[in-house]
């Protein structure tokens, strides 16, 4: 899919597992904010009772960044051009995640 700029696989302790980042960015820096991201969305979906945390998006100008659960010990990064079709990405990432989360 060409609108996938990169991708990270992280632990939910912050720690990366794999990635394939632009050149340039710290994939151990990315891992630490994805992991801190991820602590407030599930505090943040408790404290509203929503259940279970599963993706948080975040929408820039450039486009978005994906986060979601692969599982309880890993989280899925995904980082996207702002012209990507939302429904068909979280599709491929919800694959995505439940292949990881058997694998880790």
């Amino acid at each position: 899919m060409p609108e996938v700029k990169s991708t990270a696989i992280v632990s939910v302790e912050g720690l990366p597992i794999a990635s394939a980042l632009p050149q340039g960015v710290d994939e151990t820096r990315i891992a630490a904010m994805t992991a801190a991201i991820l602590s407030l969305g599930e505090r943040a979906a408790h404290e509203m009772s929503k259940g279970d945390l599963e993706q948080i998006m975040v929408k820039g100008t450039d486009g978005y960044l994906l986060v979601l659960a692969a599982g309880p010990n890993a989280v899925l990064v995904v980082s996207t051009t702002p012209d990507v079709r939302l429904g068909l990405i979280f599709l491929d990432c919800k694959r995505t995640t439940e292949k990881i989360a058997k694998l880790i």
